[in-house]
Parts: C-alpha cells; sequence; structure tokens
C-alpha cells in the first residue's frame, strides 16, 4: 500500500527518496530561520499526530479532539497576530490540507475566524472571557453565517434575526453548513436586527436554550469535519455577548478576505499532497515488468500535477508579498478560483495516475480527490469568484 511521502519524515527506506522534493521552486526559502524551523516542527507534529490516522477519521467522519492539546503546543494560531508573515501563515494551511484537508478546515475556521474576529471585533472584556481559552484550544469556535436557503446570496437575504430586549438579545433562525458546529463551544452568529435592517454579530454559547445542533450526514467530501445545522428558537444572549465592533455585512468581508485566501493556500497543499501520493504510488507500482513512472505518459501527468502545484504557489505566494492595506477582494477572489480550478484538475490526474486503486481511501488518493470538491465550493464557489474578478475588470456587473 502506498502511502504519500511527508517532508521531514524519515525516507531512507523509501524508493524515490533522493528525489526533489514538491517545493519545487524553493518557495520556503523566502522563509526567515524560525518560520522554517517552525514549519519543520509542524511537519513532525502533522508526521506522527495526524498522517498515520486520519484515513479512518474520515472513513469513520469521526473528528479528532485528542489532538487538540498538542495541535494548540505548536503555537501556531492566528500566526500574523503573532508577528509570523504571510507567508508562513499561508504554507502553515497548505501544509496541514498536504496531510489532511479537514484538520486544516477545522483550524482554518476556529482561528482564521472564530479567533480572529475577537482579535478584529472583540471588546477588552470578550477578549479576557474568551480568548486565551480559544488560543489554548480549550474551547473551540465556529462561524454561522451560511443558512439553509442562502449561500452566496446571504449578504442580501439573511433570515436569521435579532431582536432588542434590555439587555439581551432574542436570536431566531437557522445556520447550516457550519464547521466544527456539533461540538464547538462558540458560535461567531451573524444575524439581522429587526429594528432597522442592518446585520450584528454576537458570541453564542452553544449551551443556551433554545439551540439545536444537528450534525450533516451522508458528505463525500470533509468527512472528518463536523458540518452542522443549527437551528436556533429564542436564543437569549446578553448585550455584552454582542461584537460591538461589528455593525454591517461589511465587517464580514474582513474575515471573509482572510479565509479566503486561506481556502487557496488549501487548494495549493491539495496539489501538494497529491503529487506526493501518486509520485511515490509510481515509482513503486510495476506494470509490464517496470515500474509506472518509466512510461512517458506518465512522467507528463506527474509533470503536469507539479506545474499546476507551483503556478498555484507563485500566485498566491505573490499576494502575500503585498501590503495587506492593500489587497482587495477581488485580487483573492482571482486567487481562490485559479488555484482551485487547477486543484481540481491536478487530483484527477492523480487519482487517473492510481488506476483502481485511486477509488479506495486504502490508497490516500481517493481522499484527496474529494475533499477538493468541498474546498472548490465553500469561502465562494469557483463561478461566484469568477463574476467577482470579472465585474472588477469590466465594471459591470454579472451578478443579479
Amino acid at each position: 500500500m502506498s502511502t504519500p511521502v511527508l517532508p521531514g519524515a524519515d525516507l531512507s527506506d523509501v524508493p524515490g527518496a533522493d528525489l526533489p522534493g514538491a517545493d519545487f521552486y524553493q518557495f520556503e526559502s523566502r522563509l526567515n530561520g524560525f518560520e522554517q524551523r517552525k514549519l519543520a516542527e509542524q511537519r513532525a507534529f502533522l508526521t506522527e499526530h495526524v498522517d498515520p490516522f486520519c484515513i479512518q477519521w474520515w472513513n469513520d467522519a469521526e473528528f479528532p479532539s485528542q489532538i487538540l492539546p498538542d495541535l494548540a503546543g505548536l503555537g501556531l494560531t492566528t500566526p500574523l497576530q503573532q508577528g509570523y508573515s504571510p507567508l508562513f501563515a499561508g504554507l502553515v494551511i497548505a501544509e496541514m490540507t498536504r496531510v489532511d484537508a479537514s484538520v486544516a478546515t477545522f483550524f482554518m475556521v476556529h482561528h482564521d475566524l472564530f479567533v480572529e474576529s475577537l482579535y478584529r471585533f472583540g471588546s477588552d472584556s470578550q477578549r479576557e472571557r474568551y480568548l486565551a481559552d480559544a488560543l489554548a484550544l480549550r474551547t473551540t469556535g465556529a462561524f454561522g453565517l451560511t443558512e439553509p436557503e442562502h449561500g452566496s446570496d446571504v449578504a442580501g437575504g439573511m433570515d436569521t434575526t435579532a431582536r432588542r430586549e434590555g439587555d439581551e438579545w432574542v436570536l431566531n433562525g437557522a445556520k447550516r453548513w457550519i464547521g466544527n458546529g456539533t461540538f464547538c463551544d462558540y458560535l461567531l452568529l451573524w444575524a439581522q436586527d429587526e429594528s432597522d435592517g442592518s446585520v450584528r454579530g454576537f458570541i453564542l454559547d452553544t449551551s443556551l436554550p433554545g439551540v439545536r445542533r444537528s450534525k450533516i450526514e451522508h458528505k463525500i467530501a470533509l468527512r472528518t469535519v463536523q458540518n452542522a445545522l443549527i437551528e436556533l428558537t429564542d436564543v437569549r444572549v446578553e448585550e455584552a455577548d454582542r461584537f460591538a465592533g461589528i455593525d454591517s455585512f461589511h465587517d464580514t468581508k474582513v474575515l471573509l478576505q482572510g479565509s479566503r485566501m486561506m481556502v487557496a493556500w488549501q487548494a495549493v497543499g491539495a496539489q501538494l499532497g497529491a503529487f506526493d501520493i501518486a509520485r511515490q504510488y509510481v515509482i513503486e507500482r510495476q506494470q509490464f515488468g517496470r515500474p509506472l513512472a518509466s512510461f512517458q505518459l506518465v512522467q507528463a501527468q506527474l509533470v503536469k500535477m507539479l506545474g499546476n502545484a507551483m503556478s498555484s504557489m507563485a500566485l498566491i505566494a505573490q499576494l502575500t508579498m503585498l501590503p495587506p492595506a492593500e489587497i482587495s477582494m477581488d485580487q483573492v477572489a482571482l486567487a481562490k478560483a485559479v488555484t482551485t480550478e487547477r486543484m481540481r484538475e491536478t487530483v484527477a490526474l492523480g487519482r487517473a495516475l492510481l488506476g483502481g486503486n485511486g477509488i479506495v481511501t486504502d490508497y490516500r488518493m481517493a481522499k484527496c480527490f474529494a475533499d477538493a470538491e468541498a474546498m472548490y465550493t465553500y469561502e465562494g464557489s469557483y463561478e461566484i469568484n469568477t463574476l467577482i474578478v470579472g465585474r472588477a475588470i469590466t465594471g459591470l456587473s454579472a451578478i443579479v
């Protein structure tokens, strides 16, 4: 059975271990020494605590809560808040995705959406009450924006409502596809104020009366991620748990722009993982008395996979070189659309290289192939991101 070669792993007995790594253009050389050591530390953690078990977690659709203390111990939460470079922050997500897209998605939802919202929009009191536990993963968070009837159009059609009653807010409605939603302690919940139609943000304690959570079953992608339908019936939240820094839907864009960039990095990581798996497989697999890797068409497909991965990494890495204040949602939308499109082709090529073994999770590529479909869709579908860029370059909106 073929398993992927992980950076930093002991490769002494692995065929082809002396071959160039998937970082063919050495993007990691742009990191400083400390960041390179931290990335190596992360890889060692993934090799020991995630790689041997992630297929079983995926097959069982179970979340590995037991790894959270060690994951928190890496000290990689919200890297930009800690002074790390944007390139390092992206490579952290790419490397997680390279091994397991589900763990990377959990990390992004908790840190890049929930924890980041505490930094950006929370009051001093809210940060004092919630931030330390969230950083240490003693508590977990989620992001509640998408609704059963509203995905890409939620900006103009949010059905979840908030009504002020004294020092409390009464929340009603539902959120769907909420990553970490079945087990999270807190949820950044977006709702429309009944009094004036403005959008409010709340720190929702998911143990409150009136909160009902149900797991979304029968997924074919990111099965380890626990997505939920969350229904709210007259849930009372104190004014002290309203994000005072949020007063319009525009505030979501601050968070979504960052998380959309991270999904582009996920697309890079998925391609690196697919390349790892496919290359090792074709080197080891014998057909017609010789390694599959010795056939011209096989090499051509591997080169196409690597080219897709490197062009995707070059695009998003260049975006991290720009001053953060100058990065626009249009640029991020283009990165997300292009990298996920290339990812879709790359994982399909990898799946084909494994033949029949490419459709069973035992050989890992099937999981990589399936998980890519979720990344292609979430944080703005390919089509929506394409239309965002189309509007920017023509001055005309094709979005109704």
